[in-house]
């Protein structure tokens, strides 16, 4: 089981530990709603080096991305990133990943910790036709996500640009203190605003203890995947291994505006046909209008208890007290309003399905 390089500072700040895609990593420290709020209404960090970085170089960077995301590659402004998903040949989800374009020969492609070996060896196949320079630095990377409202005040303290300068999905390389080379982007996975920053391994603990220092005045705390996994869950967004895999495509989870069929990639014959005719089943929000905490793989049945589909994710949400969810339904019961039943420990409990994201910010 691997660590990142912070693995003794989550120890030292009392961090509950379990094992999550390969690497010992901190699920939470005060408790998950505790958490959960704080980045909502404060600012919290979150050590997420177990991503994967892939560089991309060469003549044909943009040729090789264009074949292998489904978003339209040509469309990435230099010094700004764009949220994608690579599919097979099925149309079936690889993984989703955020491309960051530094110019048309040089682009890092971050993709999720379970996925690294399977997107690297699936990258490389298709990249003999190109002839780019690929370079895995996922082992020698690491990745802090500054998030929430307060992010913006703490980190304009330790950098010698204008944060607030920063659109939505753009980023810099630049200093940070002392640290050289550390990239700065504003994207995030919680819906509430904030930075992720990447450093070398060697400067991710001068790096978290300056962000610590200087966030006493803004109440800094660190945050855990448990907490991160609730804050994207409130926002709708999809998670590998739940909403999306290889047995879904980007239409049945809502991902059409990141498929761009105004050219070629990998699969989309097979999802322009889902396009054109639609899909059996489709990725939905729901919310729970008894008590009760849907959680991954309960059943979903309408309102005559026929069983139509399955939980993606679950859990009460600590933004507004309530039970929510996504899942998988067929079709006909996808609509905005339509009542189902959740089965909740042998309970069916109502709900119905709700426009995401849950919350407002």
């Amino acid at each position: 089981m691997k660590k990142t390089i912070l693995y003794e500072e989550h120890i030292k700040k009392g961090a509950k530990i379990i094992p999550f895609s390969g690497f010992l990593m901190p699920v939470q420290y005060e408790g998950i709603n505790k958490e959960h709020l704080h980045v909502r209404n404060n600012v919290g960090l979150f050590d997420v080096s177990h991503m994967g970085e892939f560089i991309v170089k060469g003549e044909n960077a943009t040729n090789l991305l264009q074949l292998i995301c489904t978003n339209d590659i040509t469309r990435i402004l230099d010094g700004k990133a764009q949220y994608n998903c690579m599919t097979d040949e099925n149309g079936g989800i690889i993984d989703d990943l955020i491309v960051y374009k530094f110019n048309e020969k040089e682009y890092m492609l971050v993709v999720n910790a379970g996925n690294i070996e399977k997107d690297w060896n699936w990258i490389k196949l298709q990249n003999k036709k190109f002839n780019n320079i690929l370079e895995n630095k996922s082992d020698i990377m690491s990745l802090l996500a500054l998030q929430g409202p307060k992010s913006y005040d703490l980190l304009e303290k330790i950098v010698e640009f204008d944060v607030r300068s920063l659109s939505n999905y753009s980023f810099l390389k630049t200093e940070l203190n002392k640290y050289k080379n550390v990239i700065i982007s504003t994207t995030g996975y919680t819906g509430s605003g904030g930075f992720e920053i990447y450093c070398n391994n060697n400067d991710a603990i001068g790096i978290w203890n300056i962000l610590f220092d200087i966030g006493k005045q803004f109440d800094i705390k660190p945050i855990g995947l448990a907490a991160r996994d609730t804050l994207r869950l409130e926002m709708g967004y999809c998670l590998y291994g739940n909403e999306i895999n290889s047995n879904t495509n980007p239409i049945e989870a809502g991902l059409n505006w990141i498929t761009k069929t105004n050219k070629n990639f990998i699969g989309k014959n097979i999802i322009l046909n889902s396009i054109n005719n639609g899909t059996e089943k489709k990725l939905i929000g729901f919310e729970l209008k008894e008590r009760g905490i849907p959680r991954k793989d309960y059943y979903i049945y309408d309102h005559e208890n026929n069983k139509i589909g399955i939980v993606s994710s679950g859990t009460m949400s600590p933004s507004i007290n309530k039970g929510i969810g996504l899942g998988y339904v067929n079709s006909i019961n996808s609509k905005l309003g339509t009542s189902l039943n959740i089965e909740i420990r042998n309970k069916m409990v109502k709900a119905s399905v709700v426009k995401i994201p849950f919350i407002k910010i």
